[in-house]
């Protein structure tokens, strides 16, 4: 090797693997501070494209949970307000069932029209109050009218992500229009009745509610007349009532003439429906349907009975929407637990790509830190080992 000053080779080598480790030294003071081995696209450039698709999906579950837990909160609260609806349905029935025994005079059945009044002023109550962040759960307008919910319970785009809870079926409001304002308590369709011309025999009834037709046909309804046949009215209407198919939709009274003395039969559909006027059998003729009256009503024992009728459809109505809260809310709680072991696993793998391992990385460190103190005291050496030149030049 030549004796030359220009080009110091030995410093230039020396410079060059300084310069190496002390880009080695800065790269791992910057992952041992920020924690992170990725802190830029050049550091892992595939290992950051996943590992910002991982953190996208952490994101996502993390307010998906939150999500979930507010449909949880959602669904509790529409079932306080359904909870506390069907107490009051209980006792408009327990009502409804007392109103039904003779016993109680105008005073008493006016007592009990009284109580249900204020019970469904209560419903309608319940209805317009019971709402979640401004939105209100039973009055039907919940999803803009079609009582239909979204929850976003996962962290994409798809339906998979998604549950939908059905509040059209917790419509309190509309129970109490159809208990104060429906047409529960029908007149009923009446018939005069010639029993010399009656027979024994079956007899059918037919009924229309909103579109839906009941028909019923009787067994053999027989008097104890000859050969069965039927010696006054109120015999044929006990014979109505005591057969399970009609008692089952319809219930019966008498109409009576100024002697007191029946002469007809009212058929109500205990559904609410309006009674067909067609004759239901011979030596039944005449039929005409009496308007209808609003709500349930308690002034008869017949129109008791149609009221516990009404109220039970209500009440089966309403158990079988919290039926449907409580199997949503047990969903949510599934679709919580899921999120969560996911978020847990997709930050388990997002941090093995982009998180620093600090035991290895000191010891990166360190070794650096050796070869760049040794590298400087070697460049120091590499510029002095020319010196001797001078030697040469004084002599």
């Amino acid at each position: 090797m030549g004796f030359q000053i220009n080009n110091n080779l030995a410093a230039n080598n020396t410079y060059r693997n300084l310069n190496s480790t002390q880009n080695d030294l800065s790269s791992s003071l910057e992952k041992l501070s920020s924690g992170l081995r990725i802190n830029h696209a050049a550091d892992d450039a595939a290992g950051l494209a996943i590992s910002e698709g991982l953190k996208s999906q952490v994101g996502g579950l993390t307010v998906a949970a939150r999500n979930a837990q507010d449909g949880v909160s959602v669904v509790q609260t529409a079932e306080g307000g359904l909870t506390e609806t069907q107490s009051i349905l209980q006792r408009m029935r327990d009502l409804a069932v007392q109103a039904g025994n003779d016993s109680n005079n105008a005073d008493s059945r006016q007592a009990i029209t009284t109580e249900v009044s204020a019970l469904t002023d209560e419903l309608s109550r319940i209805s317009a109050s019971t709402n979640f962040n401004g939105i209100n759960l039973l009055d039907g307008s919940a999803g803009g009218g079609s009582g239909k919910l979204a929850f976003q319970v996962g962290a994409n785009g798809d339906a998979a992500s998604q549950i939908t809870v059905d509040l059209s079926g917790a419509n309190v409001k509309n129970i109490a229009n159809t208990l104060a304002s429906g047409t529960t308590a029908t007149g009923g369709t009446s018939w005069t009745v010639d029993t010399t011309t009656l027979a024994s025999g079956a007899a059918t009834f037919k009924s229309t509610n909103g579109g839906a037709v009941t028909t019923v046909t009787t067994g053999t309804l027989s008097g104890t007349g000859t050969g069965g046949s039927f010696k006054s009215v109120d015999e044929y209407a006990a014979a109505l009532s005591s057969d399970a198919s009609f008692s089952a939709k319809f219930s019966v009274s008498t109409t009576k003439d100024a002697n007191g003395a029946s002469t007809g039969i009212v058929v109500t559909a205990k559904d609410g429906g309006t009674v067909d006027t067609t004759a239901p059998e011979g030596g039944v003729s005449g039929g005409t349907s009496a308007p209808s009256t609003v709500g349930i009503k308690f002034d008869t024992a017949a129109h008791a009975q149609a009221a516990i009728t009404a109220i039970d459809a209500q009440i089966t109505a309403v158990s079988t929407a919290r039926a449907n809260i409580g199997a949503v809310q047990n969903r949510f709680d599934h679709a919580i637990n899921v999120t969560n072991v996911a978020q847990e696993n997709l930050t388990s793998a997002e941090s093995r790509i982009t998180d620093t391992d600090m035991a290895s990385e000191m010891v990166k460190y360190t070794r650096a830190n050796i070869l760049s103190q040794a590298g400087t005291s070697m460049l120091a050496q590499a510029n002095q080992s020319t010196s001797g030149v001078l030697s040469l030049l004084r002599g």
